[in-house]
């Protein structure tokens, strides 16, 4: 699963979309943030994936990493 990320996107219709890393369809559609954010990172967390969320200019505001993490931190 290495690579893998979960998206919170904002959708060009309005509203926020979850999509996978590689996928081109939405995993969800939201009208808040949060909900998506909250959403995604259940999917995140199910999978063992890095959760990714963008702000509406599409710029990665955050991330959240549910797995594959190096324990302990390298550097």
């Amino acid at each position: 699963m290495t690579g893998k990320s979960t998206h919170v996107v904002p959708n060009s219709d309005g509203g926020w979309d979850i999509k996978q890393s590689g996928g081109q369809r939405s995993s969800g559609h939201f009208d808040k943030k949060q909900d998506a954010v909250d959403r995604a990172r259940e999917i995140s967390q199910n999978q063992n994936t890095e959760l990714v969320i963008h702000n509406k200019d599409g710029k990665i505001g955050g991330k959240d990493s549910h797995g594959n993490d190096p324990f302990p931190p390298k550097g």
